[in-house]
């Protein structure tokens, strides 16, 4: 068994990469090749939770589960929301060949997840960019959207002035050719955007549908919990959805489930998986002036084909301790 550091992964797995990584497994998932049980979360204490995520692809063949601790307090403690590992199965023996550091690899992917669904959905000369908060998946996302939309000007908006304002700052001397700024006003910086990215882990809707201008594509993709939301009715209602995968998004999308349930939606208003618009079998943006909502959840899919990139990567360098046992 290889294993892998949270340094090995930023190493190994940058985001021009990962972006052709979970652009060429999603297509899988709307194949139905992957198999991929619904992610268990068991409470740990307070608002601390521990997911499991297991789940197997064909191609790249292999199998494996991510073990993640979710523990909102963690940034104020200068540690990431996320923090565990996925273990990598071979598909021939059954054997565990590799172990490696989840919280990075999970933002990373996350991330490049919805750059595949921004460069397949949102308007070719979408150039403005919200960041509705300010932690790890902000600083992911504002890499993967450079990487896949012309962005001029960014705005970082949340409910504290001072870290908006950091990351405003941090991120210009990364991006000097970027215009970075921040505020507290979540529906200016939304209605002044071509891109909206909701990084959040509010369990409240704070970004409404009726602040999104026409032709503006968003990932929503904080919440993962069904009594999480970030966005209200009105994004869902204005919006065109298209979703990673169809049960999760069902058993678990806040927003999406309670519409469901109070019986202001159905199940086929949404437009469908990214994998089968990446594949051509159903429509993308069909208007310049159409709203497009990406629904993210993320799936074991992901993780384990973003973790065998990164096991690959990590052989043909040499990189990572192995272990016998």
């Amino acid at each position: 068994m290889i294993v892998l550091t949270h340094d090995d992964v930023a190493a190994l797995l940058p985001m021009t990469d990962a972006i052709e990584v979970v652009a060429g497994v999603m297509k899988g998932v709307s194949d139905r090749t992957a198999q991929l049980p619904l992610r268990s979360v068991v409470p740990v204490g307070g608002d601390n939770k521990m997911g499991v995520m297991p789940g197997a692809i064909a191609d790249p063949a292999c199998y494996g589960v991510k073990l993640v601790s979710l523990f909102p307090g963690n940034p104020a403690r200068g540690l990431s929301s996320h923090r565990g590992a996925i273990v990598l199965f071979e598909a021939e023996t059954g054997g565990a060949i590799a172990m490696m550091d989840a919280g990075l690899l999970t933002a990373i992917r996350t991330a490049a997840a919805s750059a595949v669904a921004t460069r397949t959905l949102a308007r070719e000369d979408a150039s403005s960019l919200a960041l509705v908060g300010y932690g790890e998946q902000a600083e992911h996302h504002l890499h993967a959207m450079l990487a896949v939309r012309p962005i001029e000007r960014v705005v970082v908006a949340g409910r504290s002035a001072e870290k908006a304002a950091a990351f405003a700052e941090q991120a210009a001397a990364h991006f000097p050719e970027v215009a970075f700024s921040s505020s507290t006003d979540l529906r200016s910086a939304v209605e002044s955007a071509d891109i909206v990215c909701t990084v959040t882990a509010a369990p409240k809707p704070i970004v409404s549908g009726d602040w999104v201008r026409e032709g503006a594509h968003v990932n929503v993709v904080g919440s993962s919990i069904p009594s999480m939301r970030e966005v209200d009715d009105r994004m869902v209602e204005r919006g065109k959805i298209w979703v990673d995968y169809l049960p999760s998004t069902l058993a678990q999308a806040g927003e999406i489930v309670e519409m469901i349930a109070a019986g202001k939606l159905k199940e086929e208003d949404l437009a469908g998986e990214i994998g089968a618009v990446l594949q051509g079998r159903i429509a993308g943006r069909s208007t310049a002036e159409q709203i497009t909502v990406y629904r993210s959840l993320g799936v074991a899919a992901q993780d384990l084909a973003a973790a065998h990139f990164v096991l690959e990567r990590a052989r043909a360098t040499g990189r990572g301790q192995s272990v016998s046992f």
